[in-house]
């Protein structure tokens, strides 16, 4: 029988995260205690307790439909938001399968973007992550069960450093129950991909907003993030109404 003096991986992974986020420096991301960034729309805000989405919280977002496996949508979605933040963002992957240009069509552009390749360690280089206030925020690619308590943990962790934390769930079933089960995350959506309307249109989604606590939930169908990561609300809804749209306390 050997023993070997080898730290392991995740010991590695979260050493190595370090040691870059270390030499990005301290960066003004311009954080107040309970600043928010809006998603620009107000139909959509106005449903958010904080006028959007909150800083220094956990949000969880996730596709629908045949996205639920790959969360393209989800993913520029998240993109869109973080890409009206200044600072640096974690991006943490379970596997190198992301596309970093399609992360820039949506304003977020790869010299903000620390990646870390973490396997099985998603959730701990997370955490490892917002623990350093340099960061705009963290964003981890999760498959699989979260238990509340793993969940909490990424709360906590996020109200303490005041940076944003977004997990971004997969999963082979788009009903699997998994993405339903009781989180601490402040948020959770569901971005579903919609037929385009032809021609130079941009990509439509009906987001979903399924959890809020101390809003509301609903759902909206939006024009996808343009190139400075904003949304439209789809024009079926642009005279200011949402008639049709479910929306209910949370």
């Amino acid at each position: 029988m050997f023993s070997s003096s080898h730290p392991p991986a995740n010991t590695l992974v979260l050493r190595d995260l370090r040691d870059r986020i270390a030499r990005i420096g301290r960066s003004d991301t311009g954080r107040e205690p309970g600043r928010s960034v809006g998603l620009g729309v107000p139909a959509i805000d106005q449903a958010l307790p904080a006028g959007g989405l909150a800083l220094g919280a956990l949000h969880e977002a996730a596709g629908a439909g045949p996205d639920t496996e790959q969360a393209a949508a989800a993913t520029l979605f998240v993109a869109g938001i973080l890409a009206r933040l200044s600072g640096p963002v974690l991006w943490v992957v379970q596997q190198a399968d992301l596309f970093a240009p399609g992360l820039a069509a949506v304003g977020l552009h790869p010299q903000r973007l620390v990646f870390a390749e973490a396997g099985k360690n998603v959730l701990p280089v997370m955490e490892e992550g917002l623990r350093h206030t340099t960061l705009a925020s963290v964003v981890g690619e999760f498959s699989g069960r979260l238990s509340l308590i793993a969940s909490r943990r990424l709360q906590l962790a996020a109200e303490q450093g005041g940076v944003m934390a977004v997990l971004l769930r997969r999963s082979h079933v788009f009903d699997d129950p998994a993405l339903n089960e009781p989180s601490s995350a402040m948020t959770r959506w569901r971005v579903g991909v919609l037929p385009s309307t032809g021609g130079l249109a941009r990509a439509r989604w009906r987001l979903d907003l399924t959890r809020c606590r101390g809003g509301e939930t609903g759902s909206w169908i939006v024009e996808a993030c343009d190139a400075t990561g904003h949304l439209t609300l789809d024009a079926a809804f642009s005279d200011g109404s949402d008639q049709g749209v479910h929306r209910r306390a949370g």
